[in-house]
């Protein structure tokens, strides 16, 4: 079940943003300053093979792998970063989602839930 995390950095110059998170997810949304929702990330399966399907007002859609530099033997861990990965189910995320998206604030749960089900490559 997704849940709020507290205290979440505020980057000055950037849009608020809120974390909600699980075993399975991470959900970051970013809001303007009228509070609508400007776009969200959703990152998921992160201990498996961690992927993020980006969405935002201005750009669309976004769907990339998650590369935490630890396949390079020999070297420290990295920072995470994104890749291409086109491949994205919206039915068996959108199910996992739905599950565990049910303590959302319903505003941020039923735009996101939109999203994932209208994702297309």
């Amino acid at each position: 079940m997704l849940k709020e995390e507290k205290n979440v950095r505020q980057i000055e110059g950037d849009p608020r943003r809120r974390w909600f998170a699980d075993e399975y997810f991470d959900l970051i949304v970013w809001f303007d300053k009228d509070d609508s929702i400007l776009g969200f990330q959703l990152c998921y399966d992160r201990e498996r093979k961690p992927r993020a399907l980006t969405w935002t007002r201005q750009y669309a859609y976004k769907h990339t792998g998650i590369d935490n530099g630890e396949h390079v033997w020999g070297t420290s861990q990295c920072s995470p970063v994104l890749v291409e990965d086109g491949l994205f189910d919206p039915g068996a995320i959108g199910k996992k989602l739905a599950a565990a998206s049910a303590e959302l604030p319903p505003e941020i749960s039923a735009l996101v839930r939109e999203k994932v089900r209208e994702f297309k490559l």
